[in-house]
């Protein structure tokens, strides 16, 4: 790769072509091959390494936002989601996409959200995630950019509103991985010790686990069958 600076760090990429092409380089190439090439370890499992694929992708085509609140790709406004794909090549689960705050106040929208930004422009990178596959020998297939069309869109928003009406309404500890057609809530922490603050149906306020908004694999699914 030749996208170094001095200190060997792989810059952003300036154009969505440039991301692209550097895209068409993941291709192909097993996970092995890309950490060997970035002088990463390969865990052995990732069961105490969920974002490592993520991470190591991040790492090799340049995302620069970090910690920040902002696309993965600052400058182009594009977020990148790897698709772990299972043995017969469909999304293995469901997609993470942010965590809910459990303290809304129903004054946000839609458009101004921050779960609507991050969807609006996604570079999705799909990868083998059969557990029988290990992990340095899974590969890597191509990426593609995806924008929501107004089916979509529309869709996306309407299970978002039912969504935060119910947290509105402090109903969070109530809503279950069933609800929404694409988009649904999750529990996001690792074990359901770890409690966050929420506002109870009386106003009240109450300890639940935190939450994060999901694709659903069957959303994710068609997403990848258009491609």
């Amino acid at each position: 790769m030749n996208d170094n600076n001095s200190q060997g760090k792989i810059l952003p990429p300036q154009t969505e072509d440039e991301l692209m092409l550097r895209c068409q380089r993941l291709a192909g190439k097993t996970l092995g091959i890309l950490a060997a090439e970035l002088g990463v370890m390969v865990p052995d499992n990732l069961l105490r390494h969920k974002g490592w694929v993520g991470n190591l992708l991040e790492l090799y085509l340049g995302a620069d936002a970090g910690n920040k609140a902002e696309p993965d790709f600052v400058g182009l406004g594009i977020e990148m989601k790897t698709l772990p794909l299972n043995a017969l090549g469909q999304p293995k689960e469901s997609t993470y996409v942010c965590t809910v705050s459990m303290n809304q106040s129903g004054e946000l929208s839609w458009q101004d959200s921050w779960i609507r930004r991050k969807l609006a422009h996604v570079l999705w990178v799909p990868v083998e995630a059969d557990v029988n596959i290990p992990i340095a020998e899974r590969y890597v297939g191509n990426a593609w950019i995806w924008q929501p069309n107004e089916e979509q869109d529309a869709i996306l928003k309407r299970d978002w509103e039912e969504l935060m009406d119910r947290i509105v309404l402090g109903e969070q500890s109530e809503i279950t991985a069933k609800e929404g057609e694409y988009l649904q809530i999750r529990p996001k922490a690792a074990n359901s010790k770890v409690l966050v603050n929420g506002i109870s149906s009386s106003g009240t306020n109450e300890k639940i686990n935190p939450k994060g908004f999901y694709l659903r694999a069957v959303f994710t699914r068609q997403l990848l069958e258009q491609v």
